[in-house]
């Protein structure tokens, strides 16, 4: 009948549309992060998450393709150390400091990140890997520090929902400078074993381990580079 032919028309419009709605790929990706961080350096060589302190911050990602997104973040966080003669230190010795982190990094997903897209291999969970280049600035106390970082990192992301993901992200920057652990409270910890340092050798690091949550913006035009007949 033609009711009947109406409402099945109705329901293969409506099944379209969400098919439509499912499979529409974003330009980036906006959110916030928290977690914690930890510092690695002549207070604490070996040890990870000693003296974890609070961090937190903004993330941004460009997305080229569902397998690989530039991502910039925007970080403060602190860092701890301390140690004496029953870590084999000279002297007992600690500080606390408060640093920011400016970073961009290029992510690699194991798998293609989407939904509504499976055919083509898409999940809307994946594993990635992380690395680029950053910049650290740890204000007083003593002398402020203002040092170039090489961020390397791995994370999971899940998409929530069409336009919100999650996701897990632990990272190690290594940063070009041997004083993040330097104040007023340690001067000591310039140099502590007059061992000489390379580009990365002897230079203190910090690690984030995150949470975030970001919404995507900006619709990609599937049919932009598809001519007219």
């Amino acid at each position: 009948t033609r009711t009947l032919h109406y409402f099945c028309t109705g329901l293969l419009l409506l099944a379209a549309t969400t098919a439509a709605a499912q499979e529409e790929v974003y330009r980036m990706e906006l959110g916030v992060m928290a977690g914690g961080s930890y510092y690695l350096g002549d207070a604490n060589y070996t040890t990870p998450y000693k003296n974890t302190r609070p961090m937190g911050g903004i993330v941004a990602r460009y997305v080229f393709n569902p397998r690989f997104a530039l991502k910039g973040n925007l970080a403060l966080a602190g860092i701890k150390g301390s140690a004496g003669r029953a870590d084999g230190f000279p002297y007992e010795s600690s500080f606390s400091r408060t640093l920011y982190d400016l970073g961009v990094q290029l992510e690699a997903n194991f798998w293609g990140y989407g939904i509504g897209q499976e055919f083509l291999g898409y999940r809307r969970f994946t594993p990635y890997i992380t690395g680029g280049l950053g910049l650290t600035f740890a204000p007083e106390p003593a002398r402020t520090i203002a040092t170039m970082n090489v961020p390397v990192g791995i994370g999971v992301k899940y998409k929530v929902r069409p336009r919100w993901n999650i996701g897990l992200e632990v990272s190690l920057r290594f940063s070009l400078s041997d004083e993040l652990d330097v104040t007023d409270a340690a001067a000591g910890l310039v140099d502590p074993y007059r061992i000489k340092s390379g580009f990365l050798k002897n230079r203190d690091s910090y690690s984030f381990t995150m949470i975030y949550v970001t919404y995507d913006l900006f619709p990609r035009c599937a049919n932009c580079n598809k001519l007219d007949d």
